[in-house]
């Protein structure tokens, strides 16, 4: 834990913006939600899907991760992050990027604004990776966490290119298949090889030490890495070059992958000295349990099994929103108040430890936001996928202004740990010192 002091640490206005714009992100996206629940009644290539579909996987889940990777990777590594203003630029590039992109996909404006939009998302993405990376070079005791953290970059660079592709595609048609071929490619790129591969390692590091347990056996999370990859690896070539269209294979891959991950962190909560876990571990372990939902379905929608197409169609619309909504937001959910406080605390208390009585971290935020937080959240997801799988409008209705709460909550909680200001500390003593004094006095 050496490695998560201010010594090793990024500066705090490198990583808080990131979590700035998420916060807002999120209530614009359950908002755009409350204004959208005609679109989910056709096919997931429409304008409106696609604006919410990237709202929530750039300035929703991959702006929290950006700025979560630049704090946390000194954790995990013990170096030094390589550069802030690497980092200040991608931010930069990001954040425009998505409110571009997001503009155009609404509009479907094929032609300058999401040209421009792709290319600065594209950059940004590179240069993060290349942060990444050269970060990653320091390193002197190589682990696992770092082959999958690199590696799902690697992965995020590859979705970002296919991405720009399928843009500029729109307008100058030059790819050989239809857009409907690449968007599932772009899209499992994206959820596997970017989103999984880094939580898998960033949370084979964070969950196992917020349970106070250290896990010695690393096996499961080596078969991890490689069933996770190999599934993907293969589902690209098939899907690009070979055509064989064994993909029930390689997602059978893949889930054995997140199979064996949740196999560590079952050998982790065996071995934990804190057996009573606060919110954000339990909202943790209800994103862990979400994940059912998305791996019975990608069995569903990619055998088909002789379903009828429209019901195939809100298949497809749960599968992903059973990973964007559920999945990746539970856990950031979560997550957010297990790292933001203490990044918070640390940049503010770091030098009055030992001197001062300060606050704990846990004092930087609300409990009981986060627990209406959370209520909201669930009741509200459940809502938006019952509803679309039953093609209720009311239904999605409902479990979308239920999410917009919960999202109002969390933004709510988020800006008051980072509008947390340093009261008056009293030194350790004062107090007993005052009551000499009083005894000296009578």
């Amino acid at each position: 834990m050496s490695a998560a002091t201010t010594s090793n640490s990024p500066s705090k206005w490198l990583v808080l913006p990131h979590y700035a714009f998420a916060a807002v992100t999120f209530v614009v996206l359950c908002l755009l939600l409350v204004f959208s629940t005609d679109s989910f009644g056709g096919h997931y290539f429409h304008p409106k899907l696609l604006t919410m579909t990237h709202v929530a996987a750039l300035g929703w889940a991959t702006m929290i991760i950006f700025g979560s990777v630049y704090q946390l990777l000194p954790v995990v590594l013990e170096v030094r992050l390589y550069s802030d203003k690497l980092g200040m630029v991608a931010f930069a590039m990001l954040s425009t990027g998505t409110i571009l992109l997001s503009i155009a996909f609404w509009n479907f404006w094929v032609g300058t604004i999401m040209h421009l939009a792709a290319c600065l998302l594209f950059v940004s993405f590179l240069l993060f990776a290349y942060n990444v990376v050269q970060t990653a070079r320091q390193v002197k005791k190589w682990g696992v966490e770092a082959d999958f953290m690199v590696t799902s970059v690697v992965w995020l660079v590859a979705t970002g290119l296919v991405g720009v592709l399928m843009v500029f595609n729109f307008q100058y048609p030059f790819l050989p298949q239809d857009h409907v071929h690449y968007l599932k490619l772009h899209a499992h790129l994206g959820m596997a090889g970017w989103f999984l591969l880094l939580i898998v390692g960033v949370g084979s590091k964070l969950i196992p030490m917020f349970l106070l347990a250290h896990p010695e056996d690393t096996r499961s999370l080596n078969w991890s890495y490689y069933l996770i990859n190999g599934g993907l690896v293969l589902f690209a070539a098939d899907h690009l070059f070979v055509h064989k269209g064994y993909y029930a294979l390689y997602a059978a891959m893949v889930v054995s992958g997140i199979g064996c991950f949740l196999y560590f962190l079952y050998q982790a909560k065996c071995l934990a000295k804190r057996p009573d876990l606060d919110l954000g571990m339990k909202q943790t372990f209800v994103a862990l349990a979400l994940l059912v939902l998305p791996i019975v379905l990608v069995f569903v929608v990619t055998l088909q099994l002789g379903l009828p197409q429209h019901l195939l169609s809100s298949l497809y619309l749960v599968y992903g929103l059973s990973i964007f909504f559920g999945f990746v937001s539970a856990l950031i959910l979560g997550q957010t108040f297990k790292t933001l406080p203490f990044i918070v605390w640390m940049h503010s208390y770091e030098d009055y430890v030992g001197r001062f009585k300060t606050p704990m971290p846990k004092d930087l935020y609300s409990v009981t936001l986060l627990r209406w937080q959370n209520i909201a959240y669930i009741v509200g997801l459940v809502g938006l996928l019952g509803g679309v799988l039953l093609a209720e409008q009311t239904v999605i209705l409902l479990g979308a202004i239920l999410l917009s709460i919960a999202a109002v909550l969390y933004a709510g909680n988020v800006f008051k740990v980072l509008l947390h200001k340093v009261k008056d500390l009293k030194p350790f003593g004062y107090e007993n010192a005052g009551t000499g004094a009083r005894q000296r006095s009578v």
